[in-house]
């Protein structure tokens, strides 16, 4: 009986080591999402103050396919992609609708100022409220959405062009037909 009770530390470490060690083999970028194939969350976001872009609805989304981005200026990883969102507008004519989250109005602007604006709409979330509709974990979440207003795809964090030539693309030209 008493080895038993040796034995049990190093049974009960032998456990933890093998529940840690399944989960640090786990994507933590594949967070899975309750809204993948279900219509967008109703919301509707004020335009970015001083912007000329329009603001953006759940109505907004429908139509035609476009991604959803949801960014703040004071998001280094944001930053990191913006190029990569500049090039999807640019290069293939993506619509791209933003939500700013939770950023002051004239920081945003500059760094759309400043780096360019891929987006065709931006809505304030100056409250989060709407992310968290969204089911935002963390930014930059981006979304492909379909002509339906339904969420197709959901990348977490900043989209790298390997990421967009591997998997956005391919499901944008796949929705488009």
């Amino acid at each position: 009986m008493k080895r038993l009770l040796f034995l049990l530390p190093l049974i009960l470490f032998g456990v933890l080591a093998v529940y840690f060690a399944v989960g640090l083999t786990r994507d933590p970028r594949a967070v899975p999402s309750a809204l993948i194939d279900k219509p967008v969350p109703q919301f509707s976001l004020a335009p970015l103050e001083g912007s000329d872009a329009p603001g953006l609805a759940t109505a907004d989304l429908k139509g035609k396919v476009r991604l959803v981005n949801i960014f703040a200026s004071w998001c280094a990883p944001c930053r990191i992609e913006h190029p990569v969102l500049m090039r999807l507008a640019r290069e293939y004519g993506i619509e791209i609708a933003g939500i700013n989250q939770k950023d002051k109005p004239a920081d945003a602007r500059e760094m759309l100022e400043r780096e360019g604006n891929p987006f065709a709409r931006i809505g304030a979330d100056t409250d989060g409220r709407a992310s968290i509709e969204w089911g935002v974990y963390g930014i930059p979440e981006t979304f492909v959405v379909d002509r339906d207003g339904r969420i197709r795809y959901r990348h977490v964090g900043p989209i790298m062009p390997q990421d967009l030539d591997a998997k956005i693309l391919p499901i944008i030209r796949e929705l488009q037909g």
